[in-house]
């Protein structure tokens, strides 16, 4: 692997000024139109068989090794999001209210490169490297479902990919067997009551009252209906009901998210809500509508593959600490791919060692220490190359 690894040595200042670039122009979800551009131009200069528009805005480049093998294939993401950007660097986003606050500027570079490396060493590849660089992971219903539908995952025999996690420590890779990142939902109530004078409340079927009312109940379906060993959250975002200081309102409307691991506990939150919400209004006089929307399914790592990844991980030049995570809330539409090839998605720690404050993902001060990218490259790069070499003897003629 000391070829992969001098090479990858060798092009890491082209990955910062790939990853550099992209951070300045950012594109949101669904409305990438350069950022795919630029990145099959890329491929296409390496000689890849490249497919644009795939699922719409997304681009897969396929690399053929020179002798047969099975097909690995390696997933970044590159939309932004609607934030304004409040740091002081020189490659700081030119497009005000947009921002990659999430790394996916990151992860396209270090594939990017990665592609560059490994058609390098095309002559010794047991195999096919298929290269999904996917558009609109930020925003349901996302881009993975509709570029697994245009075929991105055919033939395709196990996928990896990686998301630069900017709270763990430079030289961690963290990793999960089984569920790891949470489905996604959200949901908007909107109630309906009878609005009226302020001085004349007995006149009236207070909206904010009754939107109150549910948001206390609705906290007993965690805590008092699931299961207390399984984990669920249930978190209402925004509650609006805006009126004069002397009127009371006559609707209200609430918006909320539910993040879960089993669809059992998916399902059975969707209905309570409903029951609660029926319940309430059927006591206030009041009616409702009620829409839950299902987000990304949980990310469900498969055990051998997170296995294999795991012990590929310590092996790697400046991973200094490999350790399995508990589970997390936060999202993620990998979990589609999972759901139709065996592979594993996993976290390489981007935080500078010298930072006072880490910024979450998200935040409009967000940032990495790009030498996680690096790490990120080299673990790809060795698990898609022991990989074929692992599985690709038998498909010798």
């Amino acid at each position: 692997m000391e070829l992969l690894y001098n090479r990858l040595d060798y092009l890491y200042s082209e990955m910062v000024k790939i990853r550099r670039y992209l951070h300045q122009y950012p594109e949101l979800s669904f409305e990438e139109v350069k950022t795919p551009k630029y990145i099959a131009e890329y491929h296409q200069n390496l000689g890849h068989e490249v497919h644009s528009e795939v699922g719409k805005h997304g681009v897969v480049a396929i690399l053929k090794g020179k002798k047969p093998g099975p097909t690995v294939a390696l997933r970044a993401d590159f939309d932004a999001l609607p934030i304004q950007e409040e740091n002081d660097v020189p490659y700081k986003s030119k497009i005000p209210g947009k921002m990659h606050a999430c790394g996916h500027d990151g992860h396209t570079a270090t594939l990017l490169v990665l592609a560059k490396v490994l058609n390098s060493l095309k002559e010794e590849l047991r195999g096919s490297v298929v290269f999904i660089h996917q558009h609109a992971e930020e925003l349901a219903p996302g881009g993975a479902i509709a570029m697994i539908n245009d075929g991105c995952l055919d033939n395709v025999d196990v996928i990896f990919g990686t998301h630069l996690w900017a709270t763990e420590p430079l030289g961690d890779i963290t990793y999960r067997s089984g569920p790891f990142m949470a489905a996604a939902d959200k949901f908007e109530i909107k109630i309906q009551g009878k609005g009226g004078h302020g001085a004349l409340p007995h006149l009236t079927n207070d909206a904010i009252v009754i939107g109150s009312q549910l948001i206390i109940n609705l906290q007993q379906i965690v805590s008092r209906r699931v299961d207390p060993l399984e984990s669920a959250v249930l978190s209402i975002g925004s509650f609006e009901a805006k009126n004069a200081h002397n009127i009371i309102a006559d609707t209200a409307t609430l918006t909320g998210t539910v993040r879960t691991f089993s669809e059992k506990n998916q399902l059975l939150i969707e209905k309570e809500i409903e029951r609660i919400l029926k319940g309430v209004c059927i006591g206030s006089n009041a009616s409702y509508i009620f829409d839950y929307k299902r987000g990304y399914p949980a990310v469900v790592n498969h055990p051998i593959e997170t296995e294999f990844l795991a012990k590929i991980a310590a092996t790697i030049p400046g991973v200094k600490n490999v350790r399995e995570t508990p589970p997390i809330m936060g999202s993620e539409d990998f979990s589609y791919y999972l759901q139709h090839v065996n592979g594993t998605y996993f976290f390489t720690g981007a935080r500078n060692p010298s930072w006072d404050t880490v910024y979450p993902h998200h935040s409009p001060r967000f940032d990495i220490d790009e030498r996680s990218m690096l790490i990120a490259a080299k673990t790809l790069g060795k698990a898609t190359i022991t990989y074929m070499e692992q599985n690709g003897k038998n498909n010798e003629n």
